[in-house]
């Protein structure tokens, strides 16, 4: 099993690290200037959050810049989190953005956690399985989610836990695949998304459980999602890109060998596009607040598409 978030952040880091310097310092600059007081990371508006500290975080390791007092600082708002009950989301962004302070600035957030607090989480996810073998959103829902079966995988391999019954895994999530080759995030969906179709086949590679005509699938529907503006768009029904749709696309169309199929070039534009002259991402041509979330994606996809 490829473990998925570790490897992803190099990969991007290394290609990052052929962007120009300049444009890789403005973005730094953005980011930083976002800390709050307690150390943690807000969005467009409102108090710290680990989803948006994990994106911060992400951000500023794939640029180098996850050291120091700032590392500190957060490490001390992570640290505040760790008796509270959190979603699936919250679980993956505080043990993710541990894990980048611990490998980057040598802060273990976890030293006085509980010896089995690993073990705890992993019995507190499998509490989130479902009798089709997926994972749903919480303990009070009813249907299995391929992003959230998706984000449990991720939390597993981060807490170094096995997987249970992978199999029954990988038949959920072929369950959910549709006749145009995507996925969709619950069995309700009417048509496959981008979004869903990464997560499901970021989750059959850490199975090891993605075959070639799964694999042909998905890429002959995320070839179809790049519209007029170069990014691509996460439905059939939506006509306008968005830099989301656009990052993960484009990083499963990597990961399956593919993207050169796409015009990347265009792809390139439209992220470059979204770029502020101060720092940080729109998330759209109709957007108007750059964030520290769609900033990563933005990062990601310099990385991914820098020629």
């Amino acid at each position: 099993m490829n473990n998925y978030l570790p490897e992803l952040t190099v990969r991007i880091a290394a290609g990052l690290g052929e962007v120009d310097a300049e444009i890789r310092d403005k973005h730094t600059k953005f980011i930083v200037a976002r800390q709050q007081a307690d150390g943690g990371f807000g969005g467009r508006e409102g108090a710290s959050d680990l989803y948006y500290t994990s994106f911060a975080l992400r951000s500023l390791a794939i640029l180098g810049e996850l050291y120091g007092d700032l590392a500190e600082r957060s490490s001390g708002f992570l640290r505040s989190k760790l008796g509270g009950q959190e979603t699936i989301v919250d679980f993956l962004s505080l043990i993710y953005g541990a894990g980048l302070i611990e490998t980057a600035a040598g802060i273990d957030v976890f030293a006085d956690a509980a010896e089995d607090w690993r073990l705890q989480v992993a019995a507190a996810l499998e509490k989130l399985r479902r009798d089709d073998g997926g994972y749903a959103k919480g303990e009070l829902g009813s249907a299995s989610s391929t992003y959230h079966t998706f984000l449990v995988l991720l939390c597993l391999q981060l807490l170094e836990q096995p997987i249970p019954q992978p199999e029954r895994v990988r038949d959920f999530l072929l369950s959910q695949e549709a006749d145009d080759g995507g996925f969709r995030e619950i069995k309700a969906s009417k048509r496959a998304g981008t979004n869903p179709t990464a997560a499901a086949i970021g989750a059959l590679r850490i199975i090891d459980a993605l075959d070639q005509n799964v694999a042909d699938g998905a890429v002959d529907f995320l070839l179809e999602m790049q519209n007029d503006e170069g990014g691509l768009r996460a439905n059939t029904r939506i006509p306008i890109a968005d830099l989301l749709s656009t990052f993960t696309g484009c990083l499963t169309l990597t990961d399956l060998g593919a993207l050169h199929e796409i015009d990347t070039a265009a792809a390139m534009r439209y992220v470059e596009g979204l770029q502020q002259p101060n720092g940080g991402f729109f998330g759209a041509i109709w957007d108007e607040v750059a964030d520290v979330e769609y900033t990563f994606y933005g990062l990601g996809g310099l990385a991914i598409l820098h020629p």
